[in-house]
């Protein structure tokens, strides 16, 4: 059984049964058998010990739960598939939305709604039935709204953006337990906010996006030997400088795992590979690729024309949850120095523990956007670099973080900003402010200050109420 969190400590049997009678959804506390299920976030180096957890059936049991929160004087944390946890909700109520699923598709406007515990795969295959694609990211097992909320840059941005740029409208709880709707009409700073800024203002309950006509693409990846990698970049760069809208692109170096599951080939080694999306004319796909067979066949490949719905193939990302460090940053170049400072950390042969390093290709539609159309920063930043690393213990996860912090202090000089929805734990708190111009985050604090005074919902970005904001 755990133990007692302060914030519990004051709080009656009487008041919790009220609560549990008020909502449709379930009032989890420490010593109930299924708190520690419950409590568990998808990347398992987190570990949190909320005072409360409401598992919310309904909007309306999400305004019952934030106002119990105020009531009794707790943080409130959210969390829906458990990804991107940037702080672990101790003595907080931890909402659950994960049983918000509705997803509907209006294919005459090309939009979808979306609840707040839907994944990607849930709209990704309600919306290909009817010819649309949503900007999901790489896995179609993240959950919409939290990859929203911090930017979105899946095997579409360069054509249509960021996946913040299609939100037309949010349902939200605020702080003081109002369901209310934002959008450019109504709440408009809060809209503004919410795009890029993060879950620190409300609570989403659901949320209106844009849907593309998008059913079939040219896309996989394909694999070189790790000997030729400097070459494999260097061409990517060339490659990427006069790459169309259409093409969505990565440069990946892998330290493949000893698992069955990874081709023998590349087994227990490590490889560069080349992934990318083109959403156009299959044929022009292909042709583009084309040229990197003739210049050196590959390992292993599968670029193909493919359905979008099988856009996950592409980056195959894992499906279950595991311990994890993520960290990364805004590119400015990729110039010989930095493809050498990349595979000098990269590589597992020179000591690497990082199983990914990728560079993806940003700018087309992402820059294309106002730097002031929504909270979301570094639009002209032409790459972005993720970085993923396994802490299965907490020693491997401190070495972790330590050699991501060596390998971006090697790589400063062609870093500028962080994309929040490559960071995790402490580092998201830390650089918080880096991911947004100075005006930006000035303006967020202001309107976190009008929404959330009391900074409530305070497991999230380090956007914290400011009077002089």
């Amino acid at each position: 059984m755990a133990a007692m969190p302060t914030t519990l400590m004051h709080i009656t049997q009487t008041s919790l049964d009220a609560l549990r009678a008020a909502i449709q959804g379930a009032v989890i506390a420490p010593d109930d058998p299924e708190y520690d299920e419950a409590r568990l976030a998808w990347n398992r180096v987190v570990d949190q010990h909320p005072a409360l957890i409401v598992r919310a059936q309904t909007a309306a049991d999400i305004v019952e739960a934030v106002r119990f929160a105020r009531g009794a004087g707790m943080g409130i944390a959210v969390q829906s598939t458990g990804h991107g946890v940037v702080v672990p909700a101790d003595d907080a109520m931890l909402i659950l939305t994960s049983r918000l699923l509705d997803v509907a598709i209006d294919a005459e406007s090309q939009t979808a709604w979306v609840g707040a515990g839907a994944k990607w795969g849930q709209v990704l295959e309600k919306a290909q039935a009817v010819g649309l694609a949503p900007l999901l990211g790489s896995s179609p097992g993240v959950g919409v709204v939290g990859y929203t909320l911090g930017g979105g840059m899946g095997w579409l941005a360069r054509k249509y953006g960021m996946a913040l740029d299609s939100v037309l409208r949010f349902e939200i709880v605020t702080a003081d337990g109002r369901l209310i709707e934002a959008s450019e009409s109504k709440n408009s700073d809060l809209f503004w906010a919410l795009r890029g800024g993060g879950g620190g203002f409300a609570i989403i309950t659901g949320m209106e996006i844009k849907l593309y006509p998008v059913a079939t693409v040219f896309g996989g990846d394909m694999v070189y030997p790790i000997e030729v990698a400097r070459e494999v970049y260097t061409r990517y760069r060339d490659w990427i400088a006069t790459a169309p809208d259409e093409l969505t692109s990565s440069i990946v170096t892998m330290n493949f795992p000893p698992i069955p599951q990874v081709p023998e080939i590349l087994r227990g080694k490590s490889g560069v590979i080349l992934r990318g999306c083109y959403a156009g004319p299959v044929d022009e796909g292909q042709a583009l690729i084309q040229g990197w067979y003739d210049w050196m066949p590959p390992l292993v490949s599968s670029f193909r024309a493919m359905p979008f719905g099988e856009v996950a193939s592409i980056s195959k990302d894992p499906l279950q949850p595991s311990p994890g460090v993520s960290s990364g940053g805004w590119l400015t170049d990729l110039d010989d120095e930095a493809i050498d400072t990349i595979l000098r950390y990269a590589v597992a042969s020179n000591g690497s523990p990082l199983t990914v390093t990728e560079v993806r290709h940003a700018g087309g539609a992402i820059g294309r956007v106002a730097p002031d159309a929504n909270a979301f920063g570094h639009r002209d930043a032409p790459l972005v670099l993720s970085l993923i690393g396994m802490a299965p213990t907490p020693e491997r996860k401190a070495r972790m973080e330590q050699y991501m912090a060596e390998f971006k202090q090697a790589l400063a000089p062609h870093l500028a900003g962080v994309y929040m929805n490559f960071l995790g734990g402490a580092e998201a708190r830390a650089r918080t402010q880096d991911a947004y111009s100075e005006a930006t985050y000035r303006r967020l604090m202001a309107i976190k200050a009008r929404y959330d005074p009391d900074n409530v919902f305070r497991y999230a970005f380090a956007i914290d109420p400011s009077a002089d904001a």
